[in-house]
């Protein structure tokens, strides 16, 4: 669950596990879905048995994933390295492409969020992010960060604050709306008596130096602090959110870290890593390494079960989705959803 803006030694995993009864009993009723970057497919995978609904056909190079949460609709973003400019969107009872979102010169959509009954997207190569109305089918919100690969976004359930990573500029931003009062336009030939005040609202951005190669990134569950997984430099950054500050870089050895994922209890962090074959988990208090589990191939997605039971890794050196228990911290089932698998998004109670 997200929460509002606050402003004031290893073990691996050598054989995969069969589900225990406990765990499956346990297990939070939902929808997976999964997107595999080398079949240009998206998985609806039923989050108790784990059975494979239906696969649709995203278009070229599709890496990331959101939903609605009543679970009718879902965007992908065409990322092709910021050449391609569109979204898809699926119906996902019917399994089907209803509508591609030609999003112009915003190119490169890559990092996705939906709040507030708008998909938020991030386009790289325009040094932007943006927010389309499926309402009315229209973009309705475009800001610049001005920083080199704007990559990932996460929204506030308000929608007024907002943070993206921007990769090889190496930092973070911090967008938060602000209401000001400006002079209201004069009406023509009116008397010089000062100008009336209107109230509007403006965007702040404050942008925060972190670790080189910083993509994915996550939000503590009490809402205190922001924290990147930095791949070129192996570290973690850790930012606090009421003082915007990066307060603390991580030495956890984590080269081709690719996203982080707080568990929701706020104990622990869960980093994939692009670069070997491997996992790792981390005590967010101790700031230490408490686990490496063993996955086959390199991993990127990560996403969480609205039970906070589950962790889903997708694991593309090794083509499969693993099902990781955070009790145990261990992997008890493989999904095969196709190649490459990259972003997923949980929807929960469908």
């Amino acid at each position: 669950m997200r929460l509002g803006f606050v402003v004031s030694a290893a073990l691996s995993v050598a054989s995969l596990l069969p589900i225990c009864p406990s765990a499956a009993g346990q297990a939070s009723s939902g929808t997976l879905l999964a997107i595999s970057k080398k079949d240009h497919m998206v998985s609806i995978v039923d989050g108790t048995t784990f059975a494979i609904r239906g696969k649709v056909a995203t278009g070229e190079d599709p890496h990331e994933v959101t939903a609605s949460p009543d679970g009718r609709k879902a965007w992908i973003s065409n990322y092709g390295f910021g050449q391609y400019h569109s979204l898809r969107q699926i119906d996902i009872p019917t399994a089907k492409v209803d509508k591609v979102i030609d999003l112009g010169a915003l190119t490169g959509p890559h990092g996705l969020d939906f709040q507030g009954g708008e998909v938020w997207f991030t386009a790289e190569a325009a040094k932007a992010f943006g927010r389309y109305d499926p309402a009315t089918g229209k973009i309705d919100f475009i800001l610049g960060t001005g920083q080199d690969r704007t990559h990932m976004i996460y929204v506030w359930p308000n929608g007024e604050h907002i943070a993206t990573t921007n990769v090889n500029a190496a930092t973070v931003s911090l967008i938060d709306l602000k209401h000001v009062r400006v002079p209201a336009p004069a009406a023509p030939g009116a008397p010089g008596s000062g100008p009336t005040m209107v109230d509007r609202s403006d965007w702040e951005q404050t942008v925060i130096p972190v670790g080189k190669g910083d993509e994915g990134f996550d939000v503590s569950p009490d809402g205190r602090q922001l924290w990147t997984a930095d791949a070129q430099d192996g570290t973690v950054s850790v930012i606090d959110l009421a003082t915007k500050k990066n307060i603390a870089t991580l030495p956890l050895d984590v080269a081709g870290a690719n996203r982080l994922k707080f568990t929701p209890d706020g104990r622990f962090a869960i980093i994939s890593l692009l670069r070997g074959s491997t996992i790792v988990i981390v005590d967010t208090k101790t700031h230490l390494r408490v686990k490496t589990i063993e996955m086959g191939g390199g991993s990127a997605g990560v996403v969480i079960d609205a039970a906070g039971n589950r962790a889903f890794i997708a694991c593309g050196g090794g083509n499969y989705v693993g099902v990781l228990d955070l009790k145990t911290f261990t992997i008890v089932k493989k999904i095969d959803v196709g190649g490459d698998p990259d972003g997923m998004v949980w929807i929960p109670g469908r």
